[in-house]
């Protein structure tokens, strides 16, 4: 049976007594992460072959039993378990990158975590937790947290996710199983063109155009911000009020993050409902951040964030999104006849083909042209349509890293 793996994410309240002692899990997480990587340098340096499992005997169970990290036994085990896979993975993801067999983006040596880090999080499986008749979550060694349901969970939990945010506020993350609820076919596809002036310009294969805005949701709030780091400038450090400015900071960004992640669901929601497939340009967007000038408006834009939740999106409600090739000159093609331009500089908005004469307007343009090459691509050589093999949508939230919020 086919099904997708979802995120549900709830906030929860925990008491004083369980903040305490969800700071000791993350601590205690977050040292076994990093003993794992020592103890697989170590073993690299002096050419001794280990596995996970002795990994994980060394820095867990072997190290309970010494002084150094005797309170380690004051935490559920479950959560050290996972670090040490989790470390295990980051150096799995690593050793594929090399080969050059890893789909994405390469991933680069595993690091250490740090104490410094703004967001902290640890995962437990079914032996770790259990939903309570009262409403209320159980996590192992901590207690019964109040959860904030704003809704229901579609089937029962694989494992959860524990994460403290910058902002200081703790959410819940419950990985479960999804039954796909595919949408009526409809006769109608779409070529979707990312950008900054405009944050997508849709064009569809029955002639209708879209122009979606770029709501810039962190321009709006960047006097705010400055303000408030100059204020936390001034404060000394180490000091509440240095502290308490922090948090003023954490809570706007978060804001930020919130109306950017809900904006980018109904878009792709829309998306999804009204086409049958969509075709998106694979942009490279951590090679166009490099940009000095524009780095701040792109990550501003979310396109990432957008096209990764257009996958999900399609996946549960039986679309298709195809990725067109990033090289496609897409902006420099005429759609009408065909023609590319030499040179058309990133401030030509509207340009006239020379072999048409038609007057294109430049997002536009290109959304039509990633359209038609998405349709060509998608075709077989009878020239009917080829939806590609779906499979299962995998969530990962865990680990502690500095640029996660």
């Amino acid at each position: 049976m086919i099904f997708v793996l979802a995120r549900y994410r709830y906030r929860i309240d925990p008491t004083p007594g369980q903040r305490e002692m969800l700071a000791r899990t993350f601590g205690c997480v977050r040292v076994v992460f990093n003993d794992a990587i020592r103890a697989r340098e170590a073993a690299y340096s002096a050419a001794e072959k280990i596995t996970p499992t002795e990994v994980q005997r060394r820095v867990i169970t072997q190290a309970k039993g010494t002084d150094e990290r005797a309170w380690l036994g004051e935490v559920a085990s479950v959560a050290l378990v996972q670090s040490v896979r989790d470390a295990h993975k980051a150096y799995a993801n690593f050793f594929v990158s090399i080969t050059g067999k890893r789909e994405g983006r390469c991933a680069g040596r595993p690091r250490m975590k740090s104490r410094k880090d703004a967001r902290q999080s640890f995962r437990l499986t079914r032996n770790g937790f259990a939903l309570r008749p009262n409403g209320r979550l159980y996590l192992a060694k901590i207690g019964e947290v109040q959860v904030r349901w704003s809704r229901e969970l579609p089937s029962v939990p694989s494992s959860v996710t524990v994460i403290r945010e910058p902002d200081d506020h703790y959410y819940a993350s419950f990985v479960v199983e999804v039954d796909p609820t595919p949408l009526p076919e409809v006769n109608r596809e779409a070529g979707v063109d990312l950008g900054l002036s405009r944050l997508a310009t849709v064009a569809t294969s029955d002639g209708s155009r879209t122009d979606v805005p770029n709501p810039r949701h962190l321009a709006g709030k960047l006097r705010k911000l400055a303000r408030l780091e100059r204020e936390k400038a001034r404060r000394a450090k180490g000091s509440n009020r240095r502290a308490k400015t922090r948090l003023k900071v954490a809570k706007q960004h978060a804001t930020v993050r919130r109306t950017r992640l809900d904006h980018h669901h109904k878009l792709a929601l829309g998306l999804v409902r009204e086409n049958q497939a969509v075709h998106v340009e694979d942009l490279n967007v951590v090679g166009l951040a490099r940009n000095r000038q524009l780095a701040r408006s792109i990550s501003d834009a979310g396109w990432s964030i957008l096209v990764r939740l257009l996958r999900e999106k399609a996946e549960r409600y039986g679309r298709t999104v195809h990725m067109v090739d990033r090289w496609l000159a897409s902006s420099k093609t005429c759609a009408d006849c065909g023609r590319r331009m030499t040179e058309l500089s990133l401030q030509v908005r509207t340009w006239t083909c020379p072999g048409c004469a038609v007057v294109h307007d430049r997002d536009h343009n290109a959304a039509r042209v990633i359209l038609a090459a998405g349709r060509a691509e998608r075709q077989n050589a009878r020239g009917a349509h080829v939806r590609p093999r779906r499979g299962a949508a995998e969530g990962v939230e865990a680990g502690s890293t500095p640029d996660a919020a």
